[in-house]
């Protein structure tokens, strides 16, 4: 029986079995593979992959965990290493641990499923929030080949940020003033703030095509703006879906079966 795992702290919530043995199941591979939740805080991510034998195959990282896996890992992709941290973590036959990060690609697929991917390159990109999240979203971009990424955040988190972006220009603004002077100007925003945070503001933001990495509640209120005003716009189980197609395909060696992957998740959420 070989086993994945998703850890983090709290972790009860985490949709990362649905998508997994959905898979598995295409493949009538339920007998032989299981995915299942650890609760795990970062302190202890050193220890719990310690403990992993080699009927472990892969350990999908959420928050608090995912700075500490890049410290456990044997090899880390370069992504990952851009980014700072590591949603993926794959044990190979040797027993070492490679970490990787998924969540870049998890963007990039719905950033394509939004359309807008062409339409990057050479464009301004706003991304709201400095924290986890924000940092695949702005290495997707930046590997899109953005011209200008505006960050939006509380706090000016620029001398961290900003390398994450490559060659394109980087700025910051805080949450006062008008916020649609920026938005109106930019090809996409992707918002990785809870929606709390811009409560009363989403029509204020939704002058483009819009990624809100939230899916709960499903629509968001930024992208029910997004479609009143005419955009498109997705939500973060779309995200989800695409990282963990990656995830997939690293762990098991198989093609992920995107089809009824999706079909899973979307099954449980409705």
């Amino acid at each position: 029986m070989f086993t994945c795992y998703v850890i983090g702290s709290p972790i009860r919530h985490s949709l990362s079995p649905v998508l997994h043995e959905a898979g598995y199941r295409k493949y009538s591979m339920e007998d032989e593979w299981r995915f299942e939740r650890h609760e795990c805080t970062a302190d202890q991510v050193a220890e719990f992959v310690a403990g992993c034998d080699a009927s472990v195959r892969g350990i999908s990282v959420t928050m608090p965990c995912k700075f500490a896996a890049l410290d456990v890992a044997d090899e880390v992709s370069e992504r990952a290493a851009t980014i700072g941290s590591a949603n993926t973590l794959v044990h190979r036959g040797d027993g070492t641990w490679a970490a990787d990060n998924t969540d870049c690609e998890g963007i990039l697929g719905a950033l394509d499923e939004l359309g807008v991917t062409d339409k990057i390159a050479g464009s301004e990109v706003v991304i709201i929030g400095g924290g986890g999240t924000s940092r695949p979203a702005l290495w997707a971009v930046g590997s899109l080949g953005a011209a200008r990424v505006t960050v939006i955040n509380r706090t000016d988190k620029s001398a961290q940020l900003r390398p994450l972006v490559g060659d394109a220009e980087f700025s910051y603004r805080d949450f006062s003033g008008d916020l649609s002077h920026v938005t109106r100007q930019a090809s996409v925003v992707i918002s990785t703030v809870p929606s709390a945070v811009l409560a009363g503001r989403e029509a204020e933001i939704a002058h483009c095509p819009v990624l809100d990495v939230i899916y709960d509640p499903r629509p968001t209120p930024l992208t029910q703006a997004a479609r009143v005003a005419g955009f498109p716009a997705v939500e973060g189980n779309v995200m989800l879906a695409h990282q963990s197609f990656s995830q997939f395909e690293q762990y098991t060696g198989r093609p992920a079966p995107r089809t009824a992957m999706r079909d899973a998740l979307e099954s449980f959420l409705s």
